[in-house]
């Protein structure tokens, strides 16, 4: 099981991980804390050297009803960042989280290696056809409705069900297209309720009959504080504990704030399964 970035095969067969970089003023948990060039760069130096294989850049927070960006806001907080990082880092594979074609295009001109679109396609209709042309690997994520309303869209028949059936729509859809490396993201937190989150993550195991790779994007999120009682702060140990489950469950890329952290899960949990 392998993806093609930039040229270079990654093997997935072994988890991975993806570091989060927000550069962004309101997301969640660290909103804020990478707005400028020596920060972002320092952030992408640690996260590089503590084992992540890909870096995940978002300007657009994605958080519940968090507030529109414009596109050309979305440029200007993303394209430099990608230009730095690749100018200073040109070893660094870089995901552009985005679900805008004109803000993923001139991210991959500038060096980015793979798509990561929270709305697998359905906010913009040029977004397949970008990531066909460019043949980059494309991260489809499950949502419904946008950030704005998907705390309002958690009504299911049922729950896994419909998102395989999602899945399998846009997978076709990219398909036709010419797309070859696509990534599954069950979208933990996006139009789903908590306990349809972990719903999710006891049944995410069914995502295998897809027979693409699943990324689990469980990091600090509402479901673990929330559960615990506690803030985004204190839920690294509930993150590293639901990182576990899903690495047990197929996932193999984590999306973490926590790259060190992740990266030990992963090899600790590789000496317990692997012969």
């Amino acid at each position: 099981m392998t993806i093609n970035c930039n040229s270079l095969l990654i093997d997935l067969s072994s988890p991975k991980v993806m570091g989060i970089l927000n550069v962004t003023p309101d997301s969640f948990f660290d909103g804020g804390r990478y707005n400028k060039e020596k920060k972002i760069l320092e952030r992408v130096e640690q996260m590089l050297i503590y084992g992540a294989t890909f870096i995940d850049i978002g300007g657009y927070s994605s958080k519940p009803n968090a507030p529109l960006v414009s596109v050309q806001e979305e440029k200007q907080r993303t394209i430099p960042v990608v230009a730095s990082i690749m100018n200073h880092f040109p070893e660094a594979i870089l995901s552009i989280d985005t679900f805008r074609s004109e803000v993923a295009q001139l991210c991959l001109d500038q060096g980015a290696a793979l798509v990561n679109d929270i709305s697998a396609g359905l906010l913009d209709p040029m977004m397949l056809k970008i990531v066909a042309n460019y043949q980059v690997p494309y991260i489809m994520m499950h949502m419904k409705g946008t950030p704005q309303n998907m705390t309002t869209q958690t009504q299911y028949d049922n729950l896994v069900n419909d998102m395989i059936f999602y899945f399998s729509e846009r997978i076709t859809a990219a398909r036709d297209l010419g797309i070859s490396d696509l990534i599954v993201d069950p979208g933990f937190g996006f139009a789903k309720t908590i306990d349809q989150n972990f719903e999710l993550l006891r049944l995410l195991d069914l995502f295998k009959s897809l027979e693409l790779p699943i990324l689990a994007g469980l990091s600090r999120k509402s479901m673990i504080y929330k559960k615990l009682e506690i803030s985004p702060d204190e839920a690294l140990n509930g993150t590293t504990v639901l990182n576990t489950i899903a690495l047990q469950k197929g996932a193999k890329i984590l999306r973490v704030h926590d790259v060190k952290e992740a990266v030990e899960t992963i090899k600790l949990w590789e000496s317990v399964t692997c012969n």
